[in-house]
Order: structure tokens, then C-alpha cells, then sequence
């Protein structure tokens, strides 16, 4: 049977090869500017978040998190060079430290670590999308749909494993008027 994906893939990189290559506009700049340094910054914090937990699921979790945001940041600041966009300045990263020396007025909770992971997440999430309304180029695109899709698949994955582990901050549940649980 042929593998309907591959075939997807060619047709799409057929039309790329041969779409001229308009240079970045201002919008696509901003967006790869930004998501560059959220990457960054992210991967720095999800870094220290390793430093600060012993659960052995959390710290999992946040390792993938860091090899997600790590190979995003070098293919943006490839592509980005390649473009001739300056970079944004960055962190660097964290050494690995032993989780049981961070004191407890700072060390942030497992729960605390999850959600702020899951909000930077969702941070992601949201600026993939904005950025693909916004492209004009279709190589730019891919590379857009590629971190939108990576991003969509960590957080179903680890918004299971919060709900799981009763780390998922959400809001209360909305029963509107006249619905059986509204109680009016």
C-alpha cells in the first residue's frame, strides 16, 4: 500500500522547490523574533524546573520539553541567519544541579512546575497560530505547521499526566441557565 503521507510530503515539497523565495516580510520577522526568544527563555526556566524536582515523571516530561524547545531554537536560529535576522539575545543554559540543594523558599512546587510548563506551552501554541495566518511563504509556513503540531502533541500528552497527578490548574465548570447541573 503506498504510505499516503510520504506522497502528501513530496507534492508539497515539489511546490516549494519551486516557489520563488520572497524575502521574510516585517510580520514574519516580528513572529520567528519572538517565538526564538520564548523558546529560549523556555528552555532556560524548563532547565531549572529540572533542577528543582525528584519526580521522576515531571523531570521526564520536562526533558522532552527541553529537547522540543532546543531543536526549535536551532532550526530558528538557522533559518533566521540564513534570512539575515538579527537574533534576539538569550539566556544561557542551566547546569544540571542535584534538585534536593535548592532551598524550599525557592524551589517551585511539582504542581507549580507543570502549569508553568503547560502556560508556556499554550503560549507556543497560541503564537504558532498567529504566525501562520501571517505567512506569506510556504517553506515559512511548514516550519510553522511543524511547531504547532509538536507543541498540540506534548501538551495532550502532558495535560494527561497533570490531570492524572491532580497538577492541572482549571477553571470552575460553566452550567448555563436552564441546564440540568445550574441548579436554577
Amino acid at each position: 500500500m503506498p504510505d499516503v503521507l510520504k506522497a502528501i510530503k513530496n507534492v508539497v515539497q515539489s511546490l516549494l522547490d519551486e516557489e520563488p523565495k520572497s524575502p521574510l516580510h516585517v510580520g514574519e520577522v516580528m513572529s520567528y523574533w519572538l517565538f526564538l526568544a520564548l523558546c529560549a527563555e523556555t528552555q532556560v526556566q524548563t532547565e531549572a524546573g529540572i533542577n528543582s524536582t525528584t519526580d521522576p515523571e515531571l523531570r521526564k516530561a520536562l526533558h522532552e520539553a527541553v529537547e522540543m524547545f532546543k531543536s526549535q531554537k536551532e532550526q530558528l536560529t538557522a533559518f533566521l541567519r540564513l534570512e539575515g535576522v538579527p537574533l534576539p539575545p538569550t539566556s544561557e543554559s542551566k547546569p544540571i544541579s542535584d534538585p534536593n540543594s535548592v532551598p524550599f523558599g525557592v524551589k517551585l512546587t511539582d504542581k507549580e512546575l507543570a502549569n508553568s510548563l503547560k502556560k508556556k506551552i499554550s503560549m507556543a501554541i497560541t503564537n504558532c497560530a498567529n504566525a501562520s495566518a501571517q505567512i506569506i511563504r510556504n517553506d515559512v509556513g511548514i516550519m510553522w505547521g511543524k511547531f504547532l503540531q509538536e507543541h498540540i502533541t506534548f501538551l495532550i500528552t502532558f495535560k494527561s499526566q497533570m490531570r492524572k497527578r491532580g497538577w492541572l490548574n482549571a477553571p470552575p465548570p460553566y452550567h448555563p441557565a436552564g441546564s440540568p447541573n445550574s441548579g436554577r
